[in-house]
């Protein structure tokens, strides 16, 4: 692991020091579901020309927005021309955790079916699950995770990358209790919204599943009884540790192996 990580950060040097030829979109996404536009980022790579790539659906964190990822991580750029298929960062509000519940927050809704079509409606990009995945950092992770269970017909490939995976251990936290109400008198309903409880949903052999997380994270602790709990399960899944906070010191070393394994299942 210390010479694969090594090589992760000479590549990161490399990387941050190309020229970026890949183009990045703004947009706004019209949700019929909350009556608003959402602003989504698209990372297209250089050398598409008339081919039709598969699409990386990419989710931001709790406090973020759509434009975290590429102006944070640049490289996330260079990361797109070398594996040649498209990066999509849609805005997912303050504290959604990409769920349905109120009716101004259908971020399941927007993320899975509007956003999906939207994408597919105005980009040369393949129309099948086999082509699409979706994957997250911290709240995004979970609502990559979640999505990916809940739309298998959807993403065909799903990862997370120090992903709040089960939400229970902590009640009081990003606005949670906001959609779900108080812990403590909906237990049920948290359970029905987390992660962690919904893998029995899971069909033999659908879902290709990448999971990341540092040691010294606040949520490598339920990243660990997610593991565990899918080996347990016999739900086939790959899994890596590095050293690392819960910052984007971590996430910037941690999309270049999230963005390797898809390329791998898109190739596959």
């Amino acid at each position: 692991m210390k010479n694969l990580y090594s090589l992760l950060l000479l590549f990161i040097f490399i990387s941050s020091n190309q020229a970026f030829a890949s183009r990045v979109d703004t947009v706004e996404v019209f949700s019929a579901s909350m009556n608003k536009k959402i602003k989504t980022v698209v990372i297209r790579p250089d050398d598409q020309k008339s081919k039709v790539i598969p699409t990386l659906y990419l989710l931001h964190g709790y406090g973020g927005n759509y434009s975290n990822w590429v102006e944070k991580v640049p490289y996330i750029k260079a990361l797109v021309d070398r594996y040649n298929y498209m990066v999509v960062c849609p805005d997912g509000g303050h504290g959604s955790w990409y769920w349905d519940t109120t009716p101004d927050f259908q971020y399941e809704t927007f993320v899975s079916n509007e956003l999906v079509e939207y994408i597919e409606s105005n980009y040369n990009v393949c129309k099948h699950r086999t082509g699409r995945a979706i994957t997250g950092l911290s709240m995004g992770g979970h609502g990559a995770l979640y999505l990916a269970i809940r739309h298998q017909d959807v993403y065909g490939a799903v990862g997370s990358t120090a992903g709040g995976v089960d939400i229970r251990p902590f009640p009081n936290n990003w606005d949670m209790s906001k959609r779900l109400g108080e812990y403590a008198a909906n237990k049920e309903k948290w359970s029905e919204h987390t992660v962690m409880e919904q893998l029995h949903l899971i069909k033999p052999n659908s879902l290709k599943i990448f999971i990341d997380c540092g040691y010294d994270d606040f949520f490598f602790g339920v990243n660990e009884e997610l593991h565990k709990k899918l080996s347990y399960l016999n739900i086939q899944h790959s899994y890596l540790n590095m050293p690392g906070k819960h910052d984007w010191n971590y996430w910037a070393q941690s999309i270049a192996f999230q963005m390797a394994f898809f390329d791998q299942f898109f190739r596959n």
